[in-house]
This record gives C-alpha cells, sequence and structure tokens, in this order.
C-alpha cells in the first residue's frame, strides 16, 4: 500500500496539482470537519468506485488512516494501481498541519 503524510498532501493542494481526494468517513465525520475532497463513506466505496479517478493520483483519508486503508485495498482488487492512504488522515493533519480544525 502506498502512503503520502499530511505534508505531502498539503503540498499537493497548494501547487494546485491534479489529483483526487476522497474522504471514507461518515456523513457526520465529514460534516464536522473537511479537507474539500469528494465524500465517498467507505461502506459505499465499491458501489461508487465509478467515481474514483483512475487517470490520476487518488489520495484516501479518513479520520487516522484505518478505514481509508481498507477502502484502498477495496479497490486495488478492483484493479485500481493509483492509489495513496493518508497517513494518520484527519487526525494527523490537525496535529502537524491546522490546530483549528475540528476533531472528534
Amino acid at each position: 500500500m502506498k502512503e503520502i503524510s499530511v505534508q505531502e498532501l498539503k503540498e499537493k493542494l497548494d501547487s494546485g496539482e491534479d489529483f483526487q481526494l476522497i474522504d471514507v468517513r461518515e456523513d457526520f465525520e465529514y460534516e464536522t470537519s473537511n479537507l474539500g475532497g469528494k465524500h465517498i463513506p467507505l461502506g459505499g466505496i465499491l458501489i461508487e468506485a465509478d467515481q474514483v479517478a483512475k487517470d490520476k493520483p487518488v489520495v484516501m483519508m479518513c479520520r487516522s488512516g484505518k478505514r481509508s486503508s481498507v477502502a484502498l485495498h477495496q479497490l486495488e482488487a478492483q484493479g485500481y494501481t493509483n492509489l495513496y492512504n493518508l497517513q494518520g488522515g484527519i487526525l494527523a493533519w490537525q496535529a502537524e498541519i491546522d490546530p483549528t480544525i475540528s476533531v472528534y
């Protein structure tokens, strides 16, 4: 499984790099705080797999990195090879990038 740090994600966002960010947390979690990524809860990731890009890098994220790694493995089993897991999820983002973001 390929991973990306929150610092690397921030660099991608700041530079305007072409990639897709997918947040696999539940609705209430996404509403509490998000980084602007596409919201596809883990339970629906295979149903909505057609919304996951295959032609550019895709960063999967959740609260801590566990659910996004599950989603990543499910999509890799479907043939995806362009996926990266966000190490530490939104918790790491708050700890290392933006201490003002709400976490739970």
